[in-house]
This record gives C-alpha cells, sequence and structure tokens, in this order.
C-alpha cells in the first residue's frame, strides 16, 4: 500500500503547473523568523529578507533561549527583535507561539498574515507577494516549495538527502495536492492568514510542529496550499549534519505515522473529506529510503516463497510496484533532480539507504523527542547561502 501510495503522489505531481492565482495584496504582513544562536547568520537573512519584501512589510525575530548575539545583530540588520528565555519550554513551536502572542498585542492590531521563516532561510524574489496575496485569497495556509540549495560539490549523502527532500517537498506535496488533498506545512516558507494562526496549537515541544499544524489545520477545514511560484531555500548542512537533521525530521515523521495515521485516515473517512483521507494515506507512508528498503526486502522474500512453492501473484504485483516507483523516482530526477544529484552519485543511492539504518534503528530503541538545531555551514565560517 505504501507503495501504490508513493506511486499515486508521484505520477499526479511530476510536472509542474500554475500554483494559484494572485488576488490582491494584503495590507500587512509580518515575516516571523525564530532564532536560537543564529549570530552568524541571522543579519545576512534579515537584508536578504529586506530586499525581497514589500515595503512596509514587519519583519520579527524571536531571539529564542540564544546564549549569543543574535538579538543584537538582528536588530542592526533592521529587524525588530523579541526575546524569549524559557530553558523548560524549548522548542520552535514555542518561540512561533511567543511572537505569535506579541503580533496579536501590538499598537494597530494583529497582520492580514503571517510568514514563518526560519533563520538560515531565503525567500525567491516574489515569493512572500505569492504566498500572502493567495493564503489571504483562500482563507488557507500556503506553503513555498522549499528545498536545499543545489550544491553538485557537496558529500554524495548530502546530495542524495537534497534530491529525497525535493521529492517529498515538490512532486510528492503537489501530487497529493493535485489529487484533491492538501499540501504538506513544511516549517518555512508557509504563510497563514491571522485567523487561521491566531488560535492555532503552536506552543508545543513536538519536532515536527509544521507536520502537526498542517494535520490541525487539515482537520478543521483549511488545507495547506502549494504556491508553486513561491520559493525558498536553505543552505545544505555537512555530512554529520545531515545526518541529525535527517534523524530529527524523519523520527518525528514515524512517530506521525505511528499515532496519527489510522485516526486522521478513519476520520476522513467519516466525514469523507478527501483532504483528511489523502492525508493520512499519505502518513501512512515511510520516509523514501526506508519505503524502497523494505519493499525491495519484501520482494526478496516473496519471491523466496514463490519459489517454495507459495502463490506467486503477490511478488508479481510488489514487483511492479516497486519498478514503477523506481522509474517515477528517476523520471524525478530527470525532469528536475540533476540539479540537486550528479548522475554518478545517482548510482550511490543504496549506500544512501545503509547511511540512514542508524536513524531508524534509533528509532525503534529510544525515538528523539526533543528539538535541536542544525548547525550551519556558515558557523564554520563559510559564506552563506
Amino acid at each position: 500500500m505504501p507503495l501504490t501510495i508513493l506511486c499515486l503522489e508521484l505520477l499526479a505531481g511530476l510536472w509542474s503547473g500554475s500554483g494559484g492565482t494572485l488576488g490582491g495584496t494584503p495590507k500587512s504582513i509580518s515575516v516571523l523568523i525564530p532564532a536560537h544562536d543564529e549570530a552568524t547568520g541571522i543579519a545576512a537573512t534579515v537584508e536578504a529578507l529586506k530586499s525581497v519584501a514589500p515595503r512596509n512589510t514587519q519583519i520579527l525575530v524571536v531571539a529564542d533561549n540564544c546564549s549569543d548575539d543574535t538579538a543584537e545583530r538582528a536588530r542592526t540588520a533592521g529587524a525588530q527583535v523579541i526575546e524569549r528565555h524559557d530553558t523548560v519550554a524549548r522548542g520552535k513551536g514555542y518561540a512561533l507561539a511567543f511572537g505569535r502572542d506579541y503580533l496579536a498585542e501590538q499598537a494597530g492590531g494583529p497582520p492580514d498574515v503571517v510568514i514563518v521563516l526560519d533563520a538560515d532561510c531565503r525567500l525567491g524574489e516574489g515569493s512572500l507577494e505569492a504566498l500572502s496575496a493567495i493564503a489571504l485569497q483562500r482563507g488557507t495556509p500556503t506553503q513555498a516549495i522549499n528545498l536545499i540549495s543545489p550544491d553538485l560539490g557537496a558529500p554524495p549523502m548530502v546530495q542524495i538527502s537534497s534530491f529525497a527532500m525535493l521529492v517529498k517537498n515538490l512532486f510528492r506535496s503537489r501530487g497529493m495536492q493535485r489529487l484533491g488533498g492538501a499540501a504538506l506545512l513544511t516549517g518555512t516558507g508557509m504563510a497563514l492568514p491571522w485567523q487561521r494562526i491566531a488560535n492555532a496549537k503552536l506552543a508545543t515541544g513536538s519536532i515536527v510542529e509544521d507536520l502537526a499544524l498542517g494535520i490541525e489545520l487539515t482537520r478543521e477545514g483549511y488545507p495547506p496550499y502549494l504556491v508553486e511560484h513561491a520559493h525558498v531555500r536553505s543552505a545544505p548542512a555537512d555530512m554529520r549534519d545531515a545526518l541529525q537533521q535527517r534523524k530529527r525530521w524523519e523520527h518525528g515523521f514515524l512517530d506521525c505515522l505511528k499515532n496519527l495515521a489510522l485516526p486522521v485516515f478513519s476520520k476522513g473517512l467519516k466525514r469523507w473529506s478527501r483532504a483528511e483521507i489523502l492525508l493520512g494515506l499519505h502518513l501512512m507512508v515511510p520516509p523514501l529510503a526506508l519505503t524502497m528498503a523494505v519493499a525491495s526486502m519484501s520482494f526478496v522474500v516473496v519471491c523466496l516463497l514463490g519459489w517454495l512453492g507459495a502463490q506467486i501473484a503477490p511478488a508479481v504485483i510488489l514487483g511492479i510496484l516497486l519498478a514503477v516507483a523506481v522509474a517515477l523516482v528517476l523520471l524525478a530526477w530527470l525532469i528536475e533532480g540533476q540539479a540537486f544529484l550528479s548522475a554518478k552519485t545517482l548510482l550511490r543511492i543504496p549506500l544512501y539507504v545503509l547511511w540512514k539504518i542508524p536513524i531508524y534503528a534509533s528509532f525503534l530503541r529510544k525515538p528523539q523527542a526533543n528539538w535541536n538545531r542544525t548547525p550551519r555551514r556558515n558557523d564554520q565560517g563559510s559564506e552563506d547561502k
């Protein structure tokens, strides 16, 4: 079943589309940037945002439990800054709730739209206007295409991880939306009309607060919408840090698969909500590497059983689905992925699966429950991207 869902999402999402029609620009936009010890890059982020933002866009940095001068550097760069200190309630969700509450009480009232941007990310030109206009027009959250900046000089495992993110955040998210479901909120480059964020459950320690928020809003009848002409990028992490980053993301997703996939799917069936049904099905699909690894091992097992005299039909069906899934992933690479993953590195994907085995093994032993900041390349003094 996971392979079938994966194939359907990819089939529906491989080809680009319009990404929505722009409506009127909101009167007031606030960009909310949660930042924990981001002194080395926060000024560059604020400056880059100012260069693409419409006039009178409010930039609010939440310096959350910082032990460096993040707040001072953000102010110097021209952002409004509020500081939060709470060593018990830690995590991005608490920082977002703190910023939301500040916006609610500011003079002149809250903004029409709030855009969340991570402290290491860059919005493409025109993305802020597209996200906010369509969010206000539809009354639902909107999401920019969130990818890691292409770098064919990065280590092979980092390239493959970047390509996997392309498959998930572009092709599968677009496919799910076209099938009538919700796009995925990815935590950065996402816009929420004030009425959607005002009472959202943000103050949680979830390590995948974006996914949890998307599920909550979809259940309430406001499925997120992917805006194809809006883009947000972040620099790739080093290989060791990429493994830690993947561990946090994938442990959070696997926890949602275990605890939320069936409830979301069953409630969708009861209410006959296509968006909830498709979201529940999406949550049943493990991360791409794990899905392909388990499917391959299962194929070997059913082939052996067929050789020993069992029914051969399961091996035939699974073999066809596995071949289709591999072909669709290769097609995704041909369409968009060559900028992220070189042909030479493509051949190392089996090694990538082995590289991630410790992530999945550690989930069985002790799932990661706490948020952690992923180090950036510019933390070591290299150029910020």
